[in-house]
């Protein structure tokens, strides 16, 4: 679907009164597309969650919905995920969000940022403490550094609405861990946080491991899938599962795992204590020595496609979206 195919659907959404979720993800919806569907969201009343993913609105139309933004009042979920938003239309997102109070989960992932100084999340972290809303924010790919995960936890320390962040595919490291750790001993909302594709390696797992054996009790589900975590890392996240009866939902997958760690997780599941839905890796034994296979369990592993065959929104492969769902999602 291009441009002309947009105006059509902005029509749509001018005319049915019913419409409460529309998907145009990976389509070749421009700029101009973009403006047409974000003007017809200025009288839209009806419309809970649109998917815009990967259609290449670029920050020209990334504006017209962050402007659309201030005006619609009924929209609770908007995926820009993939879309090519520059540096003025995330900051523009997060200006507004200051005030938009029907929004409660906001995809903003990949945008087309240039430079080093983060300054995205600064504005980002100044809407956390603003916002009062907003449960599940997505800001995967933003080349996001330990400074601006520092950012947003301190933000995090007067927030009371956010219950799942993504920070997956981001440049943090262990020295962002200590900002996170810290914060998840005072916030009590957060239950979702999604870590995977950085690189916290095992002292940045220690630091949250720490944290949610002698602090934390709200976190339901961590993801540290592919962070350089070794055995020691590992370990000392599955003991913190024994002493915190909250954490449910573990994913490792994608580290360096030892003996140690394919014997403390094998423990994990074979006592109940870990769920084999709740994780992404299963135990099998060879010659004596237990190994972990890959399991396709995990936050959001429906995101960019559905399967072919068996559960369509599998509740073990997208847990992030059951664990704190918001809106609808279809």
């Amino acid at each position: 679907m291009s441009d002309v195919g947009a105006y059509y659907a902005a029509r749509l959404l001018q005319k049915q009164h019913k419409l409460i979720y529309l998907n145009l993800m990976f389509n070749d919806i421009g700029p101009e597309g973009g403006e047409l569907i974000a003007k017809a969201l200025h009288k839209n009343t009806t419309l809970k969650y649109l998917r815009m993913t990967g259609n290449k609105i670029e920050n020209k139309g990334g504006m017209f919905f962050a402007a659309m933004l201030q005006i619609n009042s009924s929209l609770e979920k908007l995926d820009l995920g993939d879309c090519d938003l520059g540096m003025q239309s995330v900051i523009a997102f997060a200006t507004v969000l200051t005030q938009n109070q029907t929004i409660k989960g906001i995809y903003l992932n990949r945008p087309i940022l240039y430079g080093e100084q983060e300054e995205s999340t600064v504005h980002l972290g100044h809407m956390l403490k603003e916002n009062h809303c907003l449960v599940a924010l997505h800001v995967c790919k933003h080349n996001m550094k330990n400074c601006g995960i520092k950012q947003l936890c301190d933000a995090l320390y007067l927030n009371r609405s956010l219950r799942y962040l993504d920070v997956s595919c981001n440049k943090i490291t262990r020295d962002g861990m200590v900002c996170l750790a810290d914060v998840l001993k005072s916030n009590t909302t957060l239950e979702v946080i999604d870590l995977s594709f950085n690189r916290i390696e095992d002292v940045g797992a220690k630091y949250l491991s720490e944290t949610l054996a002698s602090h934390n009790r709200s976190l339901k589900a961590l993801s540290v899938v592919n962070n350089n975590i070794k055995g020691e890392g590992l370990v000392a996240l599955s003991q913190s599962m024994k002493t915190n009866p909250i954490l449910s939902n573990v994913y490792i997958w994608g580290n360096k795992f030892d003996e140690a760690t394919c014997v403390a997780y094998s423990d994990l599941i074979q006592t109940g204590r870990l769920k084999p839905d709740n994780t992404d890796v299963e135990p099998f034994v060879v010659d004596g020595h237990v190994y972990l296979a890959e399991v396709s369990n995990g936050l959001k592993k429906h995101y960019y496609w559905r399967p072919t065959y068996g559960e369509v929104c599998s509740q073990s492969s997208n847990a992030g979206s059951i664990l704190v769902p918001v809106g609808p999602d279809l």
